[in-house]
């Protein structure tokens, strides 16, 4: 490993940080906001960098909320004088087009246009122009730190770069995630977070950094507004490394005194001078070499740049290797309960042995993502063309799931099956299955001071009777599931919970408030807070999660035992080759990338992997893969383990779940005030987020759109689209007939208008109820006070869960009436800080029963 020490040499860090912006919303083209934070991130981290025995104090610039202009100048200026490590720190937003191959540096005076087909940021620096100067400088390692969101789409930015040995890039988050940049009065959690780092004694090196702030980050329990864990990044060359901080250290020795030069370090040397040398300075150059064994090949050296082919002449003579040229990168799509494991093996491969070509350069780059299972084994089978070439802002995969995959990697080979029995006959992808990776039995993780003390009684059994013991032992005990529509060990254990009970009983085991979890993992950090609720909850989980555990250990603080039905399938993340057409211009290549990652997943390097994350083999007695002890709670052979399921019965037991209390009702409150004027068009606007969500409700599903503003014939809105049964494309009409009003918006009287229509409406049966009421919230001022007051305790009367879609950054915040009037609904309050279009989607769909 390169273990560069840059003490003693010319240091240069530069910090930028972008706390205030020209525009932010509601105005049009705005940012989200400002960012209080990011000027705390600078004094704190000037200050750790300062003090760190590696910068001097007049080697750290910082530079505030600057215009592109300045911003450029400042990193021309650094990456000129650096010579030892250069240190470049962004803070502020950051944005990515929807194919989500660049990331925007947005600077004080950025604006967001978004059009039909893409989005463009004036006033933002691209990564690639940043790398491009970084490059130019003459320092040994150059150091990139980007907090802001999106900010790991710049690993593949940095893998297509021809030459990136020097460049160390460490990411705040993941690929295709925002993040919160937390309390105005304090640095945002990243910083804050490295900032310690790079405060505490000893030596601190890049190579250490990344995992080390994962782990800080884990065990804080952060999420990103996907609601994802939040997981920092870096990527680096093989055995490149540079030394950040050294608290305590009085250095390295001196240095011993030089050997005598030899010819290459001449020849370098004087590479370096013709560089520098002017015209007029040539006739000197050669003087100085006069005497010298090398001088023949000095003067070949001169004598090409003088003919103009100094380049083929240099490149000729240089004694280090080629720059490496960019890898293949790889697109893997995978379950969302699979992605962080996925995510460490790709991680590992990428510096493995198996992905060095002979000159040690990286012959694959890798990207990881998920996206939720029901949605992706649609897009697969009915929406291939538009992935490929999205052409509406109703149906984008790419911008909804993620790019093409090139490999999927589900959990369970049933999804193959689901997509290719009712494939388009048009689809332009084209699934190969190659076999299993690993293997994880779906377990009631019981609370151990309920579990059975006998370890027979944790196995052979249905599912059925592990719920009725556990009642027989605590009448008390709860149960809990993630959601089946975006998992698929949740899906699983859904098959175990109906077994040949009817689909509302079964529910009912596991009823619960509000939607449920997403994830396994986000189900155990969600469990009960109050010791005694969480003593008594089991929940339905992969049984790898008891080994690897989750993020927020801090929030489940009982120790919890698997108990391991028989009638429930397990996870098995199969591997599956996704080749599209009219993509054949690399595809040998890219055959042969896919078959190589396969094979390390199957050899000792990818079950290394899941040994650690706790899964069993794919096949044959299915033993754990670790072999050393079992994690508490775990049986090291539980029989028997349930085989493969098929895809009738996945498919089966969705359609069931999804009309588990019968068709839906959804009534949607479209604010078309003047102020909404700013957002309207687009799919990002008022009217583009609601036809997106329709997606979420089918043909028996009942749903109506209502134009909140003015009191026309008294009342605070207008029909668009009368409740009933429809058509998606008909609906769709409907609300593009919509127009903004010159009129403002009454808030109070519709939403007391929607909940007693919603109220009325639900009287006879249990079917499932929502209401979206989508706004800029410009006439919040008419919920505040009696107003305010009448409309939640109508929402708690009229047990309707009210969904507030803010299109303004905060909207949700806690003591704004949107997130009061959620809660009080028991709905979700989503604004401009998460991702409005698919968050509205998923919470409509828990509410419909799916598109057909």
């Amino acid at each position: 490993m390169s273990r560069y020490d840059p003490r003693g040499t010319a240091n240069r860090a530069l910090l930028v940080g972008v706390s205030e912006y020209d525009v932010t919303k509601p105005a049009p083209h705005g940012v989200p906001g400002d960012l209080p934070a990011v000027r705390h991130n600078l004094d704190r981290l000037a200050e750790a960098l300062q003090g760190g025995g590696v910068f001097g104090a007049d080697e750290v610039t910082v530079l505030r909320s600057p215009y592109p202009h300045d911003f450029l100048q400042a990193l021309g200026a650094a990456a000129a004088e650096a010579e030892g490590v250069l240190l470049l720190y962004f803070a502020g937003h950051g944005a990515v087009p929807s194919a989500a191959n660049e990331l925007f540096l947005q600077m004080r005076g950025a604006q967001v246009y978004r059009g039909r087909q893409d989005s463009v940021f004036p006033g933002a620096e691209t990564f690639t122009t940043v790398l491009t100067m970084l490059h130019a400088s003459r320092a040994e390692r150059i150091v990139v730190v980007l907090d802001c969101c999106y900010a790991g789409n710049a690993a593949f930015i940095w893998e297509q770069f021809p030459d990136r040995r020097r460049v160390l890039l460490l990411m705040s988050v993941q690929a295709n995630n925002r993040i919160d940049a937390g309390d105005d009065r304090t640095p945002t959690p990243f910083t804050a977070e490295l900032a310690e780092l790079l405060g505490q004694d000893g030596e601190l090196r890049f190579s250490s950094v990344a995992e080390r702030l994962r782990v800080r980050m884990a065990s804080a329990g952060l999420r990103t507004l996907r609601d994802e864990p939040w997981e920092p990044l870096s990527r680096t060359e093989p055995g490149e490394d540079v030394l950040l901080s050294a608290r305590g250290d009085p250095g390295p020795p001196p240095p011993p005194p030089p050997p005598p030069p030899s010819t290459s370090s001449l020849v370098r040397r004087g590479r370096q001078a013709l560089r520098r040398a002017s015209r007029a300075g040539l006739q000197a150059f050669a003087a100085w070499f006069q005497g010298l064994r090398v001088l023949t090949r000095v003067l070949l050296v001169l004598a090409l740049a003088t003919l103009g082919l100094g380049s083929y002449g240099l490149t000729a003579l240089r004694t280090a290797p080629a720059p490496c040229a960019p890898p293949l990168e790889l697109r893997v799509l995978t379950d969302p309960d699979l992605e962080p494991t996925l995510t460490a093996a790709a991680d590992a491969y990428l510096t493995s042995d198996q992905n060095a070509d002979g000159d040690g350069c990286r012959r694959t780059g890798i990207t990881v993502y998920s996206a939720g299972a029901a949605d992706v084994v649609n897009a697969l089978r009915r929406q291939t063309d538009a992935w490929h070439e999205p052409r509406d802002e109703d149906t984008n995969p790419q911008r909804d799931i993620g790019p093409q995959p090139d490999i999927w990697i589900p959990a369970s080979p049933a999804d193959v099956g689901r997509v290719t029995a009712g494939q388009d006959t048009d689809t332009v992808a084209h699934l190969e299955e190659d076999g299993p990776l690993a293997y994880s039995p779906i377990v009631l993780a019981v609370p151990a001071d309920l579990s059975p003390a006998a370890a027979p009684q944790r196995d052979g059994q249905p599912l059925s009777a592990l719920l009725d013991r556990l009642r027989q032992r605590s009448s008390d005990a709860q149960v809990r599931r993630p959601d089946p529509e975006y998992a698929d060990a949740a899906l699983l254990a859904t098959m175990g919970l109906y077994g040949s009970a009817g689909t509302a009983a079964a529910e009912r085991r596991v009823a619960q408030p509000g939607p449920p979890s997403k994830t396994a993992a986000d189900l155990l950090c969600a469990l009960p807070g109050d010791p005694a609720a969480d003593a008594r909850t089991a929940a339905l989980v992969p049984e790898f999660l008891l080994r690897t555990g989750v993020g927020c250990d801090r929030t489940t603080r009982s120790p919890r035992v698997a108990e391991y039905p028989d009638d429930v399938p397990g996870v098995e993340a199969t591997f599956v080759r996704v080749r599209w057409e009219d993509a054949d211009r690399d595809g040998a290549a890219r055959d042969q990338a896919a078959q190589r990652f396969r094979a390390w997943l199957g050899g000792p390097g990818g079950r290394a992997v899941f040994a650690r994350d706790g899964f069993r083999g794919p096949t044959g007695r299915r033993a754990l893969l670790d072999t050393g002890a079992p994690a508490d709670g775990v049986l090291p052979g539980p029989s028997p383990l349930a085989g493969a399921t098929g895809q009738q019965s996945m498919e089966a037991t969705l359609s069931r779940y999804r009309s588990a209390d019968g068709p839906g009702r959804v009534l949607y409150l479209l604010d078309n005030s003047g102020s909404m004027s700013a957002l309207w068009d687009g799919p990002s606007g008022g009217p583009g987020l609601l036809k997106q969500s329709l997606g979420g409700l089918g043909a028996q599903d009942e749903y109506g759109v209502w134009a909140v503003s003015g009191s026309a014939g008294g009342r605070p809105y207008t029909t668009l689209l009368p409740f009933g049964r429809h058509h998606r494309k008909d609906a769709e009409r409907a609300v593009d007939r919509a127009e903004v009003a010159d009129a403002q918006a009454d808030p109070h009287a519709a939403l007391l208008a929607a909940l007693d229509d919603m109220r009325h409406r639900g009287t006879d049966d249990d079917r499932p109820q929502l209401i979206v009421y989508i706004t800029d919230d410009e006439d919040n001022d008419k919920l505040t006070g009696r107003n305010i007051a009448d409309v939640l305790g109508r929402a708690r009367a009229a047990r309707v869960p009210v969904t507030m879609v803010s299109l303004v950054g905060g909207g949700c915040d806690p003591g704004k009436a949107d997130a009061r009037i959620s809660g009080a609904s028991g709905g979700r309050c989503l604004d401009a800080d998460h991702d409005l279009g698919t968050g509205l989607k998923d919470e409509v769909a828990r509410t419909g029963t799916g598109e057909d």
